[in-house]
């Protein structure tokens, strides 16, 4: 039962689309995964995927009775299980291959992922979250997509100004909200629902906006979004966002298939307020969203200074040469026993508190090294190699932890399908398993 408080104030922001929202609470929920280019640039057909999502690249809509999240695909960093209008911020942020980009509120990983992707490992992606739990969540989804140029934070917004004021070309704040655009896909977000709840988000959005407007270089790009219908944290934040901000204003981006956003909802609209964005559940196929392409005003290159690189171990060398990989542009960092490779533009790390510098390689250990379960997810190939299909018995076996028959020696990269999902090592006839134990089913 929604609350009635809430469908008053919608019946009211609505009017004659009142009803037709109210029937589509009743439809079947779309349901969405996003395709990852990081993994292979072809992506093989699964008879569960249907149409793209109009609004985002990569996105598809799926038939509601599949169950894509138990595919081996899934584990090995395919696709992501994501909402589709919660792809919309992303295509309108545009990140680009080299940039400087910033998910500030980041936690789970969906829009963080989706960033990824169009930046094509190139350039530096800051994702931070709030939260402990949820950052080790983010962390982990940053792994399984094989992201190699994120480097993931745990902080509250405000503790980032130390370290990036002015750093960064295109800022996301996919704002903590009241949720109701979620009303349909998650009963926790009718229950946690009151009219204070909306005034006390709309207060915490705000705070967070003035940080993203201080880590945002002159010229950058910020968009904020949120996945509620109050005015008071869309429209309404968004107009107190520039009362305060000058230097900001609306920038009119062409997204044809998502609804203008609202002026006739606030008492005090900003210029240009008609040009943000809505995506309705009557209107597309999706949940409640709302989005914002705000633009800073001047043009300034970014402030962040690179950290300086360390030199590799042999260790490593050694490993990397017997099994012919290569990296991509970027540095090697050392953290007690484990070697990073982080982005050509990572900052000096200190006093920051990191969950992920970058792209983990593995473990340096006397005299040989042991590569990291993220480091096997990132490569789409490597000299030794054991592909099964992705039915398979043995597929199964090595997710589930056993050993599985081979002919290979040494470290080999397991595959599914062509696509790769772990270590094992090999004695010539069969595979020990070194999928983590976490992640065995």
């Amino acid at each position: 039962m929604l609350p009635e408080a809430f469908l008053s104030r919608l019946k009211t922001q609505l009017g004659d689309e009142y009803d037709d929202y109210l029937r589509s609470l009743d439809r079947p929920r779309a349901v969405a995964l996003r395709f990852n280019p990081l993994k292979t640039d072809t992506f093989p057909p699964l008879p569960f995927v249907q149409e793209q999502v109009p609004w985002a690249k990569y996105g598809h809509y799926y038939t509601p009775d599949a169950r894509p999240g138990l595919h081996v695909w899934h584990e090995a960093g395919l696709y992501y299980l994501q909402e589709a209008s919660a792809m919309a911020p992303v295509t309108l942020l545009d990140p680009q291959p080299g940039e400087i980009v910033l998910d500030l509120c980041a936690a789970p990983g969906g829009k963080t992922t989706q960033i990824a992707a169009l930046m094509g490992g190139q350039g530096l992606l800051v994702c931070n979250e709030i939260n402990p739990k949820r950052a080790k969540i983010l962390s982990r989804n940053i792994e399984r997509m094989a992201v190699s140029n994120a480097l993931v934070l745990n902080h509250h917004p405000k503790d980032l100004e130390r370290h990036f004021t002015g750093c960064f070309d295109r800022v996301l704040v996919d704002a903590p909200c009241s949720g109701e655009g979620m009303f349909r896909k998650e009963e926790a977000a009718i229950t946690d629902w009151s009219e204070e709840t909306v005034h006390m988000c709309a207060e915490r959005q705000s705070q967070i906006l003035a940080t993203a407007a201080r880590l945002l270089r002159p010229g950058g790009r910020l968009v904020y979004s949120t996945c509620t219908f109050a005015p008071a944290e869309d429209e309404g934040a968004v107009s107190e966002f520039l009362k305060t901000h000058p230097d900001f204003s609306i920038e009119a981006v062409e997204a044809p298939t998502l609804s203008p956003g609202r002026p006739d909802c606030i008492d005090a609209p900003a210029p240009g307020i008609e040009h943000t964005f809505r995506l309705w559940p009557h209107h597309q196929r999706g949940e409640g969203h709302y989005a914002a392409v705000l633009r800073k005003s001047g043009d300034a290159d970014s402030e962040l200074i690179p950290s300086k690189a360390e030199k590799l171990p042999k260790e490593w060398t050694e490993f990397a040469k017997a099994l012919g990989i290569s990296l991509p542009a970027g540095k090697p960092a050392l953290f007690g026993s484990t070697l990073w490779w982080l982005p050509e533009a990572a900052p000096e790390l200190k006093g920051l508190k990191v969950l992920r510098p970058g792209l983990e390689l593995g473990e340096v250990k006397k005299g040989r090294f042991e590569p990291a379960h993220g480091l096997a997810l990132w490569l789409k190939t490597c000299a030794s190699v054991q592909d099964c299909a992705p039915d398979s018995p043995e597929i199964a076996a090595y997710l589930h932890g056993d050993v599985i028959p081979s002919r290979q020696k040494g470290w080999t990269l397991v595959t599914a399908g062509g696509l790769s999902i772990g270590w094992g090592k090999g004695d010539g006839k069969i595979l020990k398993n070194h999928y983590p134990k976490g992640l065995r089913r």
